[in-house]
């Protein structure tokens, strides 16, 4: 017999879900702390940390490794990254991804695609200027 445990959705998760949902910048656990914090002065730092951990274990939110920091996103559908290896900001990509052969037809010599995680590395057009 599988125990199996409902997690509940308590306020200081549900704080931090809503933030990152609300968000496109891809922000870093710092800063989801400091503006989650500005809404539950009382939660802390660890807290924030475990809630974020928990979050990408289950596959609530997915977290890209850049060179130097940990970025988080809400958003888990299928796409890929732009990591800007200058300033280290965090870009979704859609598009590009989606017209690429074996990602169309989801399937490969191996086997079949069922999700992906794709990070391209450059310079952005801000740094760029």
């Amino acid at each position: 017999m599988v125990n199996i445990k409902k997690e509940r959705m308590t306020a200081q998760k549900s704080f931090v879900f809503n933030y990152l949902m609300g968000v496109k910048t891809h922000p870093t656990a710092e800063t989801v702390y400091k503006e989650v914090k500005k809404k539950l002065p009382n939660i802390s730092q660890g807290t924030v940390y475990r809630i974020l951990n928990n979050f990408k274990d289950k596959g609530k939110i997915q977290a890209i490794d850049t060179k130097d920091i940990v970025h988080f996103d809400a958003d888990v559908s299928d796409h890929a990254h732009f990591i800007c290896e200058k300033c280290g900001k965090v870009y979704d990509v859609y598009d590009e991804c989606a017209h690429c052969g074996v990602l169309k037809n989801r399937r490969t010599k191996v086997g079949k695609i069922n999700h992906y995680k794709i990070n391209f590395y450059g310079e952005c057009r801000n740094c760029k200027r």
